[in-house]
């Protein structure tokens, strides 16, 4: 372990239901406790400024610890964000590292149903071993139940968040680029409402894509004239899934074909063609 990650101090999350976010820092016995805070900082794109901070007080606990409560409101904006101690107002930044990261609350998150706009927060760990916080927040969600996966095709179950599937339903597929290519399949709708399915045909879906590499990523739209939402795994405890969750990849009709989670985590399907 570096210099630099020893000095570091450890930050404890939890999270409850509600998506408020508890952080619990122990502080040194020979600092000054009075002013320090937490910060938030959503991370910009490459060669941007940073623009968007959020700052929490570090607030006295009765185990001794300082404590800095997020609550469901301010909403975060989808993104990155990182988390700094501030140790007082003229102080630099400081990152933190995880400790215990309690988040039993999100596993079954799937499984509630969740208000317009869905707003989801995961603390997680960095690959430079930081703590961080992932935040969603989409005007309305379809998530993923489960894919199952065939030699021939691929069959999705997803549920509604923040809309109702009503008729004239569709789900699209669309072919990432400049070409405007899409597919347009029928959703086998449950009886509530919100649940639904769709297969998706390997061998048509290769026939559609031109030679090399292309991505179809994949919506729902929940009505005639509604906007498309996309289909995605948000509801849980993963904050990355992308290299967590893999599934086979087939060749069917001279091209192979894999589902995969986005680094957003949206479902999509790969499709690379030989010439």
């Amino acid at each position: 372990m570096s210099t630099e990650h020893a000095a570091q101090p450890r930050v404890g999350c939890t999270v409850d239901a509600d998506g408020r976010i508890t952080f619990d820092l122990p502080l040194r016995s020979d600092e000054e406790h009075e002013g320090q805070q937490l910060l938030l900082r959503l991370r910009p794109k490459r060669g941007q400024p940073e623009k968007v901070l959020h700052v929490l007080d570090l607030e006295p606990a009765d185990d001794g610890r300082r404590r800095a409560v997020l609550g469901p409101q301010p909403v975060l904006a989808e993104g990155r964000w990182d988390v700094y101690l501030l140790r007082g107002p003229e102080s630099q930044r400081q990152r933190l590292r995880p400790g215990l990261r309690d988040l039993r609350a999100l596993v079954d998150g799937h499984l509630h149903d969740r208000p317009s706009p869905l707003a989801v927060r995961i603390p997680y760990v960095t690959k430079d071993g930081h703590l961080a916080v992932r935040a969603w927040l989409r005007p309305a969600h379809a998530e993923v139940d489960g894919i199952d996966v065939t030699d021939r095709s691929m069959t999705v179950g997803a549920r509604l968040h923040g809309a109702p599937l009503l008729e004239g339903a569709v789900v699209r597929l669309r072919l990432r680029g400049a070409s405007g290519t899409q597919r347009t399949l029928e959703p086998r709708a449950g009886n509530d409402g919100r649940t639904f399915s769709f297969t998706v045909d390997y061998e048509e879906l290769a026939a559609e894509t031109g030679v090399g590499s292309g991505v179809w990523d994949v919506f729902v739209q929940p009505a005639a004239e509604a906007p498309r939402i996309r289909v995605a795994r948000l509801l849980d405890d993963v904050a990355d899934r992308k290299e967590v969750f893999v599934y086979p990849t087939l060749t069917v009709g001279g091209a192979a074909l894999r589902p995969y989670y986005t680094v957003d985590n949206d479902l999509s399907v790969e499709v690379t063609k030989a010439g």
